[in-house]
């Protein structure tokens, strides 16, 4: 199993920044893409917002957070991170961390096996 923790949530006014951290742990070896994912209400589907393969040699995002977004890793820490810059009202929702042990369709949250418990993040305008 793979157990993953979000942290770093909060509250902050449109303009402002966060970073999100997940932290890996238990059987991480095959882990191929882990990536973020949001959900802003319980009526709506998660949506993904960036991915990265294992190693940080590849990353995507989503239109909506390009530019804004940044997802990086520190392999040594077993921890991948979500900067959220220029944050948006529309940004607002919880926050997910994911993985799978395999590769293809990286932000279809059902490609994914494993998931964090999620982390809100709350923009103000």
């Amino acid at each position: 199993q793979v157990q993953l923790v979000e942290s770093g949530g909060g509250s902050v006014q449109a303009g402002g920044s966060l970073t999100l951290s997940c932290a890996a742990s238990g059987e991480i070896g095959d882990i191929s893409y882990m990536a973020w994912f949001r959900q802003a209400a319980l009526e709506r589907e998660r949506e993904g917002v960036a991915g990265i393969l294992n190693g940080g040699h590849a990353t995507h995002y989503s239109a909506s957070v390009k530019a804004r977004f940044t997802i990086s890793q520190d392999n040594a820490k077993n921890t991948v991170y979500l900067q959220l810059n220029s944050l948006k009202p529309e940004d607002t929702g919880v926050y997910y961390c994911a993985a799978r042990k395999d590769f293809g369709d990286v932000l279809n949250p059902v490609k994914y096996s494993y998931w964090g418990q999620g982390t809100q993040v709350t923009v103000s305008s």
